[in-house]
């Protein structure tokens, strides 16, 4: 059995704090930096990137190389990825350290001990302030890790890596499941370029378009325009925990707008409730099968549809869950028509707030969608139904695997239980 040392970070790893954001101070060209924003567990947000200035000596000091680890030093203190060379001559700023491993040890280990580490609560006697909370340089290089041998760091981190690469393989289907579906509708009912009865585009074939003077665009002839308030039974939203409940209680998920992303809800960064909670806060909610859950405040418009009867979570009083009327439109429109970028535009100047800014229920009920003839309803709900449904096995199965991992991440990292094999990729 392989002997585990307890060292500090600092004996294993080298590690920098990123730079300052001084606009009077800084100097050079403007460049794209990673934010404490960017980081998620085990990957980045990429597409909105602020810049700063960097000199090109700066390089160096704050720029990351493939294999380095990304640890966040405040918001969620401990969060981190491993860089793999997404983009090329990437900084950090301050919020971030980055961790470049020494000799002897694989960075992928270290990775999992974060997430073991953070899921246990080892990090807390290491962060800093009463209200926001910050894992500084100091704290972070003096935090002790147990660690084998680099072949057994090598084989717990190849059986995680195995099932977080299923993830992420999954993530990416899903992705370009998501972006098929938001073209279909976009050419259906936003270009509308459906199939007509001949199978040719509707407009660029010629098809009637009639002036709607409550959409203030044109729609093909015999469409009609409804509110949001006329296409549902029902919104409501969760509870607050204020007075209601306690959190951090019991062993049932409770979701926020941060759990919420497109098609999908992360589990991973849930707080809990218990059961009386969970009774108080469903007893407002009614979350069911087949309902939409809308994040209310920013940002605002993130979608999940509810694929199966809710079991030990619900959500917060930040969500709203949305019950289509199937009588005025089908489930799969109403998803897809709110999942569009024009539905987003619309609502963006809806929203309200000097600190936080979101939408309200009466304001969200007004907005107003094109609704299609019945035929082309049914024929639109047969095409788009079956990628829905994909993203909804992908997630459960998605979600099986993350209790996979988080089954045997603490065993793996303790030592508890041991890989035999030295080459399990």
């Amino acid at each position: 059995m392989s002997k585990w040392n307890t060292v500090l970070l600092s004996d294993i790893a080298d590690t920098t704090l990123g730079k300052m954001l001084n606009k009077e101070k800084n100097c050079g060209e403007y460049e794209p930096y990673l934010a404490n924003i960017n980081v998620r567990w085990g990957s980045f947000d990429i597409e909105n990137l602020s810049k700063m200035r960097f000199e090109n000596h700066e390089q160096e000091k704050y720029g990351l190389k493939k294999g380095d680890l990304v640890v966040c030093e405040g918001g969620e203190p401990g969060r981190c990825a491993i860089w793999h060379g997404e983009i090329e001559g990437m900084k950090i700023q301050k919020a971030l350290h980055r961790v470049r491993a020494k000799n002897g040890l694989d960075i992928r280990f270290l990775y999992y001990w974060f997430l073991m580490a953070s899921r246990a609560g080892l990090l807390i006697k290491n962060f800093t302030g009463s209200t926001i909370k910050h894992l500084p340089e100091e704290s972070l290089r003096e935090l002790e890790v147990r660690v084998p041998d680099q072949q057994t760091q090598a084989n717990i981190s190849n059986v995680l890596s195995i099932i977080d690469d299923k993830i992420q393989l999954n993530n990416t289907i899903n992705a370009e499941l998501e972006k098929v579906a938001k073209t279909l509708y976009d050419y259906w009912f936003v270009q509308f370029d459906f199939p007509n009865a001949e199978g040719k585009p509707y407009r660029a074939s010629g098809g009637e378009m009639v002036y709607n003077k409550i959409l203030k665009r044109e729609i093909p002839k015999g469409w009609k325009s409804e509110t949001v308030k006329n296409c549902v039974s029902q919104i409501r939203t969760g509870l607050n925990p204020r007075q209601n409940f306690a959190l951090g209680q019991g062993e049932n998920q409770y979701i926020t707008i941060k759990n919420i992303e497109n098609g999908k809800l992360d589990f991973s960064k849930c707080d809990f409730v218990d059961d009386d909670a969970l009774r108080k806060i469903h007893n407002r909610s009614d979350i069911s099968v087949g309902d939409i859950l809308f994040t209310s405040i920013e940002p605002v418009g993130r979608l999940y549809r509810i694929w199966e009867q809710p079991q030990n979570w619900d959500i917060n009083e930040s969500v709203f869950s949305i019950r289509t009327d199937t009588d005025v439109v089908s489930i799969d429109y109403l998803y897809a028509a709110m999942d569009s970028d024009l539905f987003r535009a619309m609502a963006i100047p809806l929203r309200t707030g000097s600190v936080q800014k979101g939408i309200r229920i009466g304001d969200l009920e007004a907005m107003k969608i094109v609704i299609p003839d019945d035929n082309v309803m049914e024929r639109f709900s047969k095409r788009i139904r079956p990628i829905y449904e994909k993203r909804g096995l992908i997630e459960k199965e998605n979600s099986e695997l993350t209790c996979l991992r988080d089954f045997l991440l603490p065993l793996l990292m303790n030592g508890q239980v041991t890989v035999a094999v030295s080459n399990v990729r």
